[in-house]
């Protein structure tokens, strides 16, 4: 979509982004706001506005997600102390970029409930 954010990162439009992993599915960046020490964003490839919008057809591609930051935690030494993931899906449920996107927050004890 020509006016996603995230479609311009994946594009190379925008500049300064902290990628943190890369394959055929999917890309990983740093959070420019962090909420906690630890912060990444991982989106797949393909624009999928909101998880409503996903299809049978998109579930190996958020599992693939799932799995890929979890291979950033281990990477960085953080999947023993813990860490949480997190997808928002609408105003309500906080998203502000309508592009799907896993958060992966880490380097603090993260307090429940979020807010």
């Amino acid at each position: 979509m020509a006016d996603c954010l995230f479609c311009k990162i994946i594009d190379g439009q925008i500049p300064g982004v902290k990628k943190v992993h890369e394959d055929a599915l999917s890309l990983g960046f740093l959070d420019i706001n962090p909420q906690a020490p630890t912060h990444a964003l991982f989106i797949p490839k393909r624009h999928v506005s909101t998880l409503n919008d996903a299809t049978t057809e998109d579930r190996e591609l958020l599992g693939h997600l799932v799995f890929s930051a979890a291979k950033y935690a281990r990477e960085k030494g953080l999947a023993e102390s813990g860490y949480r993931t997190v997808m928002n899906c609408n105003k309500d449920g906080g998203q502000t970029v309508f592009h799907v996107h896993l958060h992966l927050l880490a380097g603090r004890s993260l307090t429940w409930p979020p807010g």
